[in-house]
């Protein structure tokens, strides 16, 4: 337990902010899912248009360093080839 007002403070910062990043972070694996559900169905066009859409959701939340910039890049590319591959 925290002893100082200080140690005290942080920890409630702690609790709160990581409550924040697991929202941001759940927001990021539901904008993966809407893609990959998109490429299940085999519709290419409404694939790009979740993944246009979820581009962005990624990138904002690898400018937040909720995730690793190359992490979100690697995303982008792996959804980005499967709609290719449609």
């Amino acid at each position: 337990m925290a002893n100082s007002a200080q140690a005290r403070k942080r920890a409630r910062q702690a609790v709160k902010q990581r409550s924040h990043n697991m929202s941001l972070r759940s927001t990021l694996r539901t904008a993966i899912k809407r893609v990959r559900k998109a490429i299940g169905l085999g519709d290419k066009a409404a694939a790009q248009a979740v993944f246009k859409e979820s581009q962005s959701v990624i990138d904002s939340i690898a400018d937040k360093k909720i995730i690793h910039k190359n992490a979100a890049a690697r995303h982008k590319s792996r959804l980005s080839a499967a709609i290719k591959g449609l």
